[in-house]
């Protein structure tokens, strides 16, 4: 009986708010504004307190009506978020000024609940939206959810797929051009063409990898408990890790991992150079045992134009053994040494270094990466780069 009440004094004040909201909405569409909503707006923008005290004072019989025009316009179906909560907050701020020297407070709850509601309403459209965000902060990781609501109704969650994983077990050059478009949203992923045996489906064939047509949960991982070793490497399952590079081909030694952890630099991403300095891994180049492994074996110095700053060595080699060269030439780079205008700017929009750094490379943010020649050092066997003017 107890429970009973207590639901009873929760739910009446919603439904009397509802109530309000019906009649108002069903009564104007927009209301046209009154000469004494737009000086109250007025004062309202421009702070006009001892202004706005006085149009309340003076106008103690239509204020009501006026907070519930407000509000029937700041709900009407289609009104913009953004226009809706501007609204509101003029009711609000109306309806508490009419308490306060009016004595009435009936006003003033009712758009605090209306208030209440609707920002409750807009966390959980934003939640929902974000749900999967967090899997895809790590650097590199994918939610792939393009065919959300086909998903839904087969009652599967989106695909983490973990960059750094494959990563160690593949070169880059493995997948992309190849198989994968090297630019996050441009392959049209499908379960169709999996089945073909293309994308995914190029290795999860039960034969280089699992089938793709066997436990949609292994991709299917969103929100699964597994899924949390795909964003936390330090949960990483290391004995499953050198399981599979070892039936493939690979290596992956973790008793070389110092303190037994991944090595992370400052800004939280898998320190890769480290990884192969140490020979931690040693990961497959192609598919094929016949492939041939082109290699570029130059480095190209870059002179900054600011006289504080380090100027850049471009080793070509470490770039050319985890990728191919169409990769990034002639599409990112000209191939003409200097032909191409670099700018931190640019790499900050996506361009030049900025098309892996920062998504699936360590951010372009770790500046002493890569400017760590000093201006004026003698350095041999390099090319210079001219900057394009």
């Amino acid at each position: 009986m107890k429970l009973k009440k207590c639901c009873l004094l929760y739910i009446i004040p919603y439904i009397s708010v509802c109530m309000f909201l019906l009649f108002s909405i069903s009564s104007v569409g927009f209301a046209e504004e009154s000469a004494f909503r737009k000086e109250f707006i007025s004062n309202y923008m421009r702070n006009l307190f001892i202004q706005q005290a006085e149009l309340v004072k003076k106008n103690k019989d239509i204020i009501p009506g006026e907070v519930r025009l407000l509000v029937a316009d700041a709900m009407f179906p289609g009104t913009p978020y953004e226009r809706k909560m501007h609204l509101l907050n003029i009711a609000n701020a109306m309806a508490s000024m009419y308490k306060h020297w009016h004595n009435d407070e009936k006003p003033l709850g009712e758009v605090e609940t209306i208030l209440s509601m609707e920002v409750q309403k807009e966390k959980e459209r934003v939640a929902e939206l974000t749900k999967w965000d967090k899997y895809g902060k790590f650097l590199g990781n994918i939610v792939i959810k393009d065919h959300l609501v086909r998903l839904e109704t087969k009652n599967l969650t989106p695909v983490i797929f973990p960059h750094w994983l494959h990563r160690i077990w593949f070169q880059c050059k493995v997948c992309h051009q190849d198989i994968f478009i090297m630019k996050k949203g441009a392959n049209d992923i499908s379960y169709d063409l999996i089945m073909e045996g293309k994308q995914c489906g190029v290795c999860h064939n039960g034969k280089i990898a699992f089938d793709a047509r066997e436990n949609c949960d292994t991709c299917h991982n969103a929100g699964k408990p597994d899924a949390e070793k795909l964003y936390d490497i330090a949960m990483a399952d290391h004995k499953k890790i050198k399981e599979v590079a070892e039936r493939l081909g690979a290596e992956w030694h973790p008793e070389k991992l110092h303190g037994g952890k991944i090595p992370i630099d400052r800004f939280g991403f898998i320190d890769w150079l480290a990884l192969k300095e140490n020979k931690v891994f040693n990961p497959l180049g192609s598919l094929t045992k016949d492939s041939q492994d082109i290699v570029r074996d130059n480095r190209i110095l870059f002179e900054t134009v600011s006289p504080t700053v380090n100027n850049v060595i471009f080793d070509h080699k470490i770039h050319s053994s985890w990728i191919q060269c169409s990769t990034c030439h002639p599409d990112i780079f000209e191939n003409d040494l200097g032909g191409n205008r670099i700018t931190m700017a640019d790499i900050a929009r996506g361009r030049f270094c900025g098309h892996c750094h920062g998504k699936v490379s360590f951010t372009f943010a770790d500046c002493l990466r890569c400017h760590k020649q000093p201006k004026g050092a003698p350095v041999k066997g390099v090319l210079i780069h001219k900057q394009k003017q």
